[in-house]
């Protein structure tokens, strides 16, 4: 299982989703170009010190982060998904991709990707925080998948 973050828009969330995947050791691909200049410094401030635990791959674009996960699902998180995540049959080598804070994906990455869940909301709200919808459903596929750190 592998998190990934198609240019994300804000630094304080890479951060924790550093953190989330330092966490649960579970790989984080991060999609330039990023909408923030990476400045070490405030990411390692951001993600504390689980920076130095976290295994994250940057990819300087959408083709190169697509030609080094060939033999995985790519699950797309997305508002205007159709099917919920809780009813999702997730696998142990899904990539689960989050989109960008301000845009999500554009429609093409959208329309390229077969599988794509949400979480079912308010009517009344947009969406939630990329990292935090990012963590409800990491933590589903790892429940699925049996995937959860053993200590």
């Amino acid at each position: 299982m592998r998190l990934a973050a198609y240019q994300p828009d804000i630094p304080q969330n890479t951060g924790s989703l550093i953190r989330l995947c330092a966490g649960l050791n579970i790989p984080l691909e991060l999609i330039e170009p990023f909408g923030f200049i990476w400045d070490e410094r405030k990411i390692r401030t951001s993600a504390m010190d689980y920076f130095d635990l976290a295994q994250i791959t940057r990819h300087t674009s959408w083709d190169s982060f697509r030609n080094t996960c060939k033999n995985s699902r790519i699950i797309l998180l997305s508002t205007k998904a159709s099917e919920p995540f809780t009813q999702f049959k997730f696998h142990p080598d899904d990539i689960l991709l989050l989109g960008r804070e301000s845009a999500g994906v554009p429609e093409d990455v959208h329309n390229a990707l077969p599988h794509r869940v949400k979480i079912p909301m308010s009517s009344q709200a947009r969406s939630l925080n990329m990292a935090m919808a990012g963590a409800m459903i990491l933590s589903e596929a790892l429940r699925q998948t049996n995937g959860f750190p053993t200590s």
